[in-house]
């Protein structure tokens, strides 16, 4: 437990700078460069995430179960799962109604994402995993739209819902694929094994 507390500390540490320390990081740029500051980000966040994977593959082996969550749970979970990979295409693809109304969709797919994962899942690794990342991603995006604010910035969205539409389709191929392939296959877990 003390790897995965250890990497998300480091994980969304980093991920968290814009938020809570912005004015030392820009100082840190401004002194030493955007590429080392960039590198360093880049090599805390990744030793966060193997130690992420590592102590929440430790907590599995030796699982402390919490709670079990009801078969329809799971269900609810696939729904938000749809969500969260759409949210996830829409923030990747420029000129979308979606980013332009939520601001920072990707934030709101981290929190969705988390959310379906706290439902189906209970034992206490998962409540530590999926916690950490609900917290930082409720954080993240009030933080990140107060931001918007104060720096006037606004999205404009192209004309039409043709960007929209691709953002569903992406996002719902790639539940798609995850769903019935990737989790199994990376994870270990297949999402409707009964």
């Amino acid at each position: 437990m003390i790897q995965l507390i250890t990497g998300l500390i480091l994980f969304l540490g980093m991920h968290s700078i814009r938020f809570v320390a912005e004015g030392k990081r820009e100082q840190f740029i401004n002194a030493r460069g955007e590429l080392l500051y960039k590198g360093l980000y880049s090599l805390v966040s990744l030793l966060g995430l193997v130690l992420i994977v590592m102590g929440y593959s430790a907590t599995r082996l030796n699982p402390v179960f919490i709670w079990t969550p009801p078969l329809a749970l799971s269900h609810v979970s696939a729904l938000l799962m749809l969500l969260s990979f759409i949210l996830l295409a829409a923030a990747y693809i420029p000129g979308t109604r979606m980013k332009a109304a939520l601001g920072h969709p990707m934030v709101l797919g981290v929190k969705v994402w988390a959310v379906a994962h706290l439902l189906a899942n209970g034992r206490l690794g998962d409540i530590v995993l999926f916690g950490a990342f609900l917290v930082w991603a409720i954080v993240d995006y009030a933080a990140s739209r107060r931001r918007d604010r104060r720096d006037g910035i606004v999205r404009q969205p192209a004309a039409g819902i043709s960007r929209d539409a691709m953002a569903v389709v992406i996002g719902g191929l790639a539940w798609f694929a995850f769903a019935f392939w990737l989790h199994l296959v990376l994870i270990g877990v297949s999402p409707f094994a009964v």
